[in-house]
């Protein structure tokens, strides 16, 4: 059977105590009569007349040597085991303490913290536990919250696919190609979501593949221009590019930063009817800025703390019909810090937004 942790701390306190004493007690034993004798040679060459009772006196001091080592053996012994039990004690009741969190955290309650000892190590291990179970509080508080999203943007199109099929079904509607052409757009939607999902795990959890370069954006901003000016429509508002004909470098990836230049262009132009929609490009110290300003609703003061929070949605009923995920924005906002970048947004109701997001200089 195991010795158990609180036997082992006791067990080695005696044990010091032990080869202590023994050390102890075996030296003295040695040398003190020896020394005591030398002192009385010492003495008698003084003129002392020592040699009647020299015998008596080393008896004697033998004697009382023996009584006190054996007093300080017996009270250094309880002394010593009291203490060496109190303090394996001591440190066995903060451990189970410890024991007893531990195993409340792992059966889910995620708020068990262990109190702070007044113990160095094991106040340094309280708070590295305690600082470990914060970050898993928040981590399942946000797995949560995705479950929770996910499930409720997975069920209006799921719904609206089921309706149509049980329809079909019951010969309550004819099949057209118009029915079969909202079913497979509320399947590509069903589709974005998910893909957008997977994409913002990765992100989350750093496994995103992020390749920065050495890169000059202005080519990727004039096709991207070229690209979203087709989609407008004549009515509608005008794309415009405000640039520097000549930019410098800048530490990116190209691919990631386009993307996040998409994202921001079509939350834009989906919610700009009139007006302009402008690329504005800067620097600001040792970064470059890029800013994609519309005309567009605009958003709420109320609001702007949670434009990059998963599935939110400025407008819900427009964004629903465009089919947008509610994602984008938290993915381009990842996507910017792994580059070593920021995102930044600015809106007014009714007057129009501006995201800026910064990438560092080559």
């Amino acid at each position: 059977m195991k010795m158990g942790l609180r036997g082992r701390l006791f067990f080695s306190h005696l044990v010091v105590m032990i080869v202590g004493v023994a050390s102890l007690v075996s030296i003295s034993k040695i040398s003190s009569p020896r020394l005591f004798v030398l002192h009385l040679e010492g003495l008698e060459n003084q003129g002392f007349d020592l040699i009647d009772v020299r015998a008596e006196l080393v008896t004697g001091f033998e004697l009382a040597w023996q009584r006190s080592t054996l007093w300080s053996v017996l009270v250094g012994t309880t002394a010593a085991g009291g203490l060496s039990y109190w303090v394996s004690r001591r440190i066995m009741q903060r451990l189970t303490e410890m024991e007893q969190i531990t195993q409340k955290f792992a059966a889910g309650q995620m708020d068990a913290r262990l109190p702070v000892s007044d113990i160095p190590e094991l106040s340094g291990l309280s708070t590295s536990f305690n600082r470990m179970a914060a970050s898993l509080e928040g981590v399942e508080a946000r797995r949560r919250e995705v479950i929770g999203d996910m499930t409720h943007e997975l069920r209006t199109p799921l719904t609206v696919v089921r309706g149509y099929l049980e329809e079909l079904a019951d010969g309550e509607i004819e099949a057209s190609p118009e029915i079969y052409r909202r079913l497979a757009k509320e399947t590509r939607r069903l589709e974005r979501l998910v893909n957008d999902l997977q994409e913002l795990s990765k992100a989350e959890a750093g496994y995103l593949p992020i390749n920065i370069q050495r890169v000059n954006l202005r080519p990727l901003l004039e096709s991207l221009v070229e690209k979203f000016s087709d989609q407008l429509l004549e009515d509608g508002p005008v794309l415009l590019l405000q640039c520097p004909s000549v930019l410098p470098p800048v530490l990116a990836d190209i691919d990631r930063t386009e993307q996040v230049l998409v994202n921001l262009l079509g939350n834009a132009v989906r919610y700009t009817n009139e007006g302009s929609i402008t690329i504005g490009v800067g620097i600001e110290a040792s970064q470059l800025w890029i800013a994609v300003s519309d005309t567009g609703i605009g958003i709420a003061p109320e609001n702007l703390p949670h434009v990059f929070e998963r599935f939110w949605r400025a407008d819900q009923s427009r964004d629903r019909h465009s089919g947008g995920t509610g994602i984008g924005l938290t993915i381009s906002r990842r996507l910017i810090e792994l580059q070593g970048g920021q995102i930044q947004v600015e809106s007014e109701l009714g007057v129009g937004s501006t995201f800026r997001f910064f990438l560092p200089l080559a």
